[in-house]
């Protein structure tokens, strides 16, 4: 008759000591594109014979004399006659459960002489990423999203039917979502909120919503030159996604590497740096810049990608009602309240926001742009005015709060925006640095076609549409700034 034999058993800890490389200790030489150079603080190979390091089994936490020891009993181990290790990218496998009522732990267990996996086609590339949603289980490969059935099983009728039923497996049927779309190498965009899960495919160079109405293509919402643009050519890229619960929106950043070998340039060398003699300095780092990532916020409320930010992240997490994210092995906290809260402000830098919009009403008409007005909270400014021709206006101050007869005298020629009847109005003031009102070899204004006056001191610009992008310096403004509308007096031009 057998029985059954529990053990006591003791896991042990694999304690080394690595002897610590001084300014004496040669370091190796990194790879030979880096020009052979040899970077101090690198430990030594550890195939060479060094007495300064030492590996040892320890049964107690820390290894020292009357320690804290684990529990006494026989060593667990292991032994495979056959250890024949097999790389199943595009397989699930399941270990044996945890039963609460008798306490008893079977997770660790993988039995061999049972079928615990589940493939799914492999012509959809690697697993990539799983997640589990009541009793389903979404499955994220490369090229296909699927889900399987946990715990039970569909039967079709002949009419194709599905008839849920219940089944000894734990990994049921898998049934693929329509479309051809998945998540490529990029778990890391993967985000969810509520019954909405948000990925990002880069071999179709989209972003994806996975719902209850099946896969959209949210990049599509405006948005579909961009994404193409920017996901089409990616080498090494990271792509990390958020959902931001503050203000219920989809956070995506797309982040170039900027050296995806090592973080030092290959042209650049460590100026001075010896194995005796190191110096660093952070000029020799090639650190991301703005130009390296672009990260963009999508509002299910509009069905429309709503603000870019100024922030690269390495990963978004949310606790409860909070959006973190994290930066240079730090936690920030976002949208935080309070007197020293700053709009704007990431990582501790404060950013300007800005508004890029086109005014371009009647679009075949060439029109002459004179003023520039708008509607919201005092504190923008206009950063630059173009249009279509090339005309260029002159920037426009913010508004200036007016106190007395001195300060409405001096404010009243300034090129900045006047308040009248709680709306802001500004002329527009022809820039003589704009592409086709100077001449770039002599400075000298010249006339476009068809014009009679012309300079910087005259208002208005001519061209089909106008670009206007304006601002506000989050860095000497206090509270928020809202803008409601922005428009522009504009004439026929007849010309």
């Amino acid at each position: 008759m057998a029985a059954t034999l529990e053990l006591k058993y003791f896991n042990t800890f694999w304690l080394k000591k690595v002897a610590s490389i001084t300014a004496q200790d040669p370091a190796p030489a990194i790879n030979a594109q880096y020009g052979n150079t040899t970077y101090p603080g690198v430990p030594q190979d550890y195939a060479a014979d060094n007495a300064k390091d030492w590996y040892i089994e320890e049964a107690r936490i820390r290894g020292g004399y009357n320690n804290t020891i684990t529990d006494l009993g026989v060593k667990a181990y292991v032994v495979e006659d056959n250890p024949n290790q097999q790389h199943l990218f595009s397989s699930l496998i399941y270990s044996g459960v945890f039963n609460s009522r008798t306490g008893v732990n079977d997770t660790n267990e993988f039995s061999v002489g049972q079928d615990i996996t589940k493939t799914v086609d492999p012509v959809n590339g690697s697993i990539q990423r799983l997640y589990a949603e009541d009793t389903n289980l979404i499955i994220f490969q490369e090229d296909k999203v699927s889900r399987a059935l946990i715990d039970k099983d569909a039967i079709y009728s002949a009419e194709g039917n599905a008839v849920i039923t219940s089944t000894p497996l734990v990994i049921g049927q898998i049934v693929a979502y329509a479309g051809k779309y998945g998540i490529s190498t990029d778990p890391f965009s993967f985000a969810v909120y509520g019954y909405r899960k948000y990925f990002t495919d880069r071999k179709r160079n989209c972003i994806c919503r996975l719902s209850r109405d099946g896969i959209t293509e949210i990049s599509s919402y405006g948005m579909h030159d961009f994404f193409r643009d920017e996901l089409s050519n990616l080498n090494n890229a990271k792509i990390v996604g958020g959902f931001d619960v503050h203000n219920k929106n989809y956070t995506v950043s797309i982040q170039q590497p900027y050296n995806s070998e090592f973080p030092f340039m290959p042209s650049q060398k460590l100026v001075g740096s010896t194995s005796n003699s190191p110096q660093w300095h952070i000029a020799d780092r090639a650190l991301p810049s703005v130009s390296n990532y672009k990260t963009a916020a999508f509002d299910e409320s509009v069905l429309g990608w709503t603000s870019f930010y100024s922030y690269s992240p390495t990963f978004y997490t949310t606790l409860n009602s909070s959006f973190y994210t994290a930066f240079n092995g730090s936690l920030w906290l976002h949208h935080t309240l309070g007197s020293q809260s700053k709009y704007s402000n990431f990582y501790g830098t404060t950013y300007d926001s800005t508004v890029t919009l086109l005014l371009n009403s009647n679009p075949s008409v060439v029109k002459n742009f004179k003023t520039l007005n708008y509607e919201g909270s005092d504190g923008w400014a206009s950063d630059t005015i173009t249009t279509s021709s090339g005309d260029a206006a002159l920037p426009i101050a913010k508004y200036v709060a007016i106190n007395n007869y001195s300060a409405l005298e001096n404010n009243m020629f300034a090129n900045n925006f006047k308040r009248k009847e709680n709306k802001f109005f500004a002329n527009l003031l022809q820039d003589i640095g704009g592409q086709s009102s100077v001449d770039a070899g002599t400075d000298i204004v010249i006339a476009q076609a068809g014009e009679v006056l012309w300079g910087f001191e005259v208002s208005g610009l001519k061209g089909f549409f106008s670009t206007v992008k304006i601002k506000t310096i989050n860095s000497v403004e206090s509270g928020k700034k809202e803008l409601f509308a922005v428009s522009s007096t504009i004439v026929e031009s007849s010309y």
